[in-house]
């Protein structure tokens, strides 16, 4: 039994979970069993998110009752996140870059554009606000190498680690983000993919609507898995809130890249801890292991 399973009926104030991504339906389609299961346990789920996926493709007859893509996005965020049961959902305020490479990448007030110093600094404001025990973000390649992805890896880190730098001079020195996990990809069953793709006419560098996914940069950087958090209870409303974003394939599932996590998956969502340091070799079930 977890910690949090064993606890769950001492009233205290409850444990909080950070999770800090960068577009809208990231919180789902990536992680978004693990977030519905830490909710129904009683955790403050709290999501930062760095854009309003304004460079995201949208159908033009979705965008009928909404002045922009980044306000049909919102408004998907929104529907997801109370069917996750999230406690708030916090914008860091920049634009959606797009994929590497894009147009996008150059418009002033997109996150590629933002120092990686000022990114970090509106990370460590909330993470002092929320108190968080352990913050959650994406591996070091943002998943499947987005500009957006990595840099909000980055600055997560950077904004976390800064809480063990000088605590002496820290405003809030007797309060620390006590465990970092990185969200990682199932590396394993792509690195198949990746060869059986081409006897299938189909290239592997070229994946998805777009073609602007490349399937082998994914399977580049592999991550070792410290945690696997099963959200088999909580399915359904991972299923609907993928819904909740149905201009980027949520719905049906149209999105490529969508439809292959979740094959793979098995209705789990694996980790790599980043701090502490992982040196026992076994797996953890809950990310708050080891946490009073």
């Amino acid at each position: 039994m977890s910690n949090l399973q064993s606890n769950k009926s001492i009233k205290k104030t409850p444990p909080c979970l950070l999770v800090v991504l960068a577009h809208p339906d990231d919180e789902t389609f990536g992680m978004g069993g693990t977030l519905a299961w830490y909710a129904s346990l009683g955790v403050q789920v709290r999501l930062v998110c760095a854009t309003r996926g304004e460079a995201g493709e949208v159908d033009s007859n979705m965008l009928k009752e909404f002045k922009s893509v980044a306000d049909l996005r919102t408004h998907e965020l929104d529907c997801a996140a109370r069917i996750l049961g999230l406690s708030s959902v916090d914008f860091l305020g920049y634009r959606d870059s797009g994929m590497q490479g894009s147009v996008e990448n150059q418009h002033p007030d997109c996150l590629y554009q933002a120092s990686l110093e000022e990114v970090e600094r509106k990370i460590v404001v909330l993470i002092k606000q929320y108190q968080p025990q352990v913050v959650v973000t994406f591996d070091p390649s943002g998943g499947y190498c987005h500009p957006d992805h990595i840099k909000i890896n980055r600055a997560t880190e950077k904004a976390f680690f800064s809480f063990y730098e000088d605590a002496t001079n820290c405003e809030n020195a007797h309060y620390r983000p006590q465990k970092l996990y990185f969200h990682t990809m199932p590396v394993g069953k792509f690195k198949y993919l990746v060869k059986i793709m081409p006897l299938l006419g189909k290239d592997p560098t070229k994946f998805g609507k777009n073609k602007d996914i490349d399937i082998t940069q994914i399977v580049a950087h592999e991550y070792p898995i410290h945690a696997v958090i099963n959200y088999s209870a909580v399915e359904k409303k991972r299923a609907l809130a993928a819904a909740c974003h149905a201009s980027q394939g949520g719905g049906q599932e149209a999105n490529p890249l969508l439809r292959l996590m979740n094959h793979f998956s098995g209705k789990k969502d694996t980790y790599m801890r980043a701090y502490p340091p992982s040196a026992h070799g076994w797996i953890e079930k809950d990310l708050f292991a080891g946490i009073e």
